[in-house]
């Protein structure tokens, strides 16, 4: 599975698919420039006016909801009906479901209309897109429970690929589960790096048809690079953040093949 992970690495850089984001403005400039050194081309359009026409030509569409108005909202759903009109994969990141009913509310109506290729985000987000009871603190989550059902559950619900990422990442859908053990603890001390995660998610799955195999791949090759940035910057969360974007250009085959810590379950081996 290693070798699988690493060949979708080295596809991503071959073939520098276009991602479209309508993402939050804290992490805009973040997530492009991660894109780029990942080997991706990011696009960042919003307008109205040319959402749709952007999402149609896309390799995957990205949507994020951090820092949520009515306007970007619209541009959500006018991005996404026409991805999927055109087949483009659709990945989402419901940022703070939970935390307001507003946010909640717009969750659950993007993930109900929109035919959504993968969802993204922490234990407390999804289980509140799906109406199950657990706790978040503004943006982050604070619950406890089994991730591993609760994806499953998810995956059954929305009829998608669920991504909930923690200490350890769960991918789930209809067919198993995938475990993902790579990664480092300060991720969770730079604002962003799950934003930009849930758009290198869309970057693998913008080359690969197989979208849980594409997070389950996305998110070691990630976790790999946030380990080599910890051994490049140490705990100081700058410097990780610039070093995480180095290791994003750098991590290669033989990182992917020496420390992926992925395992499939039920029909993903």
């Amino acid at each position: 599975m290693k070798e699988r992970v690493a060949s979708l690495l080295e596809k991503v850089r071959n073939e520098n698919p276009l991602i479209h984001n309508i993402t939050n403005v804290v992490v805009t400039n973040f997530t492009a420039n991660g894109l780029l050194a990942l080997g991706a081309s990011p696009v960042m359009a919003y307008a109205h006016e040319e959402v749709a026409d952007m999402a149609r030509i896309a390799g995957a569409l990205v949507l994020n909801m951090g820092t949520l108005n009515a306007v970007e909202v619209e541009a959500m759903l006018l991005a996404g009906k026409a991805a999927n009109e055109r087949g483009v994969p659709v990945i989402f990141d419901p940022v703070g479901a939970g935390a307001t009913p507003y946010r909640t509310e717009i969750a659950r109506a993007i993930a109900g209309t929109v035919k959504l290729s993968a969802i993204r985000g922490n234990a407390a987000e999804i289980a509140n897109v799906i109406g199950e009871a657990w706790a978040i603190k503004g943006v982050d989550s604070t619950g406890e429970g089994s991730v591993v059902e609760l994806a499953q559950k998810a995956a059954k619900r929305l009829q998608t690929v669920v991504v909930v990422t923690g200490k350890e990442d769960v991918v789930a859908d209809e067919q198993g589960v995938f475990i993902i053990a790579n990664g480092h603890p300060l991720l969770t001390k730079v604002t962003g790096t799950g934003c930009l995660l849930t758009s290198v998610i869309g970057a693998f799955a913008a080359v690969e048809t197989d979208v849980a195999f594409a997070a389950a791949a996305a998110l070691a090759c990630y976790g790999v690079a946030a380990e080599l940035a910890y051994e490049q910057a140490g705990d100081n969360p700058g410097s990780f953040q610039i070093a995480l974007l180095d290791a994003l250009a750098i991590v290669s085959r033989v990182h992917v093949e020496e420390r992926a810590l992925i395992e499939g379950m039920n029909s993903h081996v």
